[in-house]
């Protein structure tokens, strides 16, 4: 009984001390290495819902045209992007004022929104979801939703335009 727990003993510190001199080793060479930011995902025009990838679009897929923008009495929320991402979102610059409008970011506890707002009208450049939130957008043509989640929390970034220049309001509910 006791050579058995001996060879347990033994056993349980060889495994130990060779796990933590591969931690070692392995955080050592990894923290000395420099990784791009992750960028954020392109948003595409309404009615042509897309899902996050983690690889390249192919080149060799056929290209299909965007569908037109019908107006309808009550426009529907359709959802265009959905994205969930775990990791920290990536480090932003200031924006800077384009020939079209003035692009203003907007910071939540959610994640990252980026507008281009235009006199009357507004474009969504970019939008990132914060380190465990997902995130759904929805556009019609005179509003801009983009909708921070996670769990039972969630954080609205809304842009409208439908009576006036555009007016960017943030919710938390």
């Amino acid at each position: 009984m006791r050579r058995g727990l001996v060879h347990v003993l033994a056993w349980l510190l060889a495994t130990g001390a060779a796990v933590t001199l591969s931690w070692w080793g392995v955080h050592t060479v990894m923290a000395g290495t420099a990784y791009d930011p992750p960028r954020a995902l392109p948003v595409v025009g309404a009615g042509a819902p897309t899902t996050a990838s983690a690889t390249a679009p192919d080149p060799a897929a056929p290209h299909r045209p965007s569908r037109s923008h019908s107006a309808s009495p009550s426009p529907s929320p359709s959802p265009t992007a959905s994205v969930h991402r775990s990791a920290a979102p990536p480090a932003t610059t200031a924006p800077s004022a384009t020939a079209s409008g003035e692009v203003k970011a907007y910071d939540t506890d959610g994640g990252h929104a980026v507008f281009e707002l235009g006199a009357a009208d507004a474009t969504l450049v970019s939008a990132t979801p914060g380190a465990g939130w997902s995130m759904q957008v929805w556009k019609t043509q005179t509003w801009i939703r983009v909708e921070f989640s996670r769990g039972t929390d969630r954080v609205s970034v809304f842009c409208t335009w439908h009576d006036g220049p555009p007016h960017v309001a943030i919710g938390t509910y």
